[in-house]
């Protein structure tokens, strides 16, 4: 029977590249529009690690399976690492991926130095909050318009000057192989067998007991 992991997100787009990279692994990955609404988990942290810890131990907690988080950003060298941990809400709460890429280009008009890195940070934890973290990163440089379709957030905007393209240009396989959330997912991929071990051993087991009549 395949380990079931949750991923705290309803983003298909996370979702599917996630489901990519580790489809040759022994685990079954769901994420939330698989279950019923759970209260919304205020990604409140100071750091990429904190918001990932949190999303993580609590989704696990509310469906009692162990889960699975990342968060990730883009830190541009010009904007003294803006948005960071901000990148999904850089402009407002409510704001899309093409909102925050326009406030991006605003925000770079006359910068020469476009130098920018995105940041990933992937906890996996189980109901008791004991968790695994795992980290990647991506040099990149911004663009200075929108470039390719594919991807999400501000994907159109970062050129991976390997591969000579953005993001967004790339297929779900080329990106995964180079981008941040991709390296570490590698690191899962490599140790899953592993984290399978640990999650047999940290997971909290229930006794079933039979019914009793009166």
């Amino acid at each position: 029977m395949e380990q079931i992991i949750v991923l705290a997100t309803t983003n298909k787009g996370k979702t599917r590249e996630i489901q990519k990279l580790l489809e040759n692994t022994s685990v079954e990955i769901k994420n939330l529009s698989d279950f019923g609404p759970i209260p919304e988990i205020i990604e409140d942290g100071a750091t990429f690690d904190d918001n990932a810890y949190k999303k993580a131990s609590l989704t696990a907690r509310f469906l009692g399976y162990p889960a699975m988080a990342d968060d990730s950003g883009l830190c541009v060298d010009a904007l003294e690492g803006a948005p960071g941990v901000y990148s999904a809400r850089y402009a407002g709460e409510n704001a899309t991926d093409q909102d925050n890429v326009e406030k991006l280009l605003k925000d770079m008009e006359g910068q020469e130095n476009r130098s920018a890195g995105f940041k990933c940070v992937i906890s996996i934890a189980v109901p008791t909050g004991a968790a695994l973290t795992y980290e990647g990163e991506c040099r990149g440089v911004l663009t200075t318009e929108p470039q390719g379709d594919n991807g999400f957030g501000y994907d159109p905007l970062f050129f991976y000057p390997e591969l000579n393209k953005t993001f967004a240009q790339l297929t779900v396989e080329e990106k995964g192989k180079v981008s941040h959330r991709g390296r570490a997912l590698k690191q899962v991929a490599d140790e899953m067998n592993k984290i399978i071990e640990w999650l047999e051993i940290t997971m909290p087991r229930f006794e079933r007991s039979a019914c009793k009549g009166e």
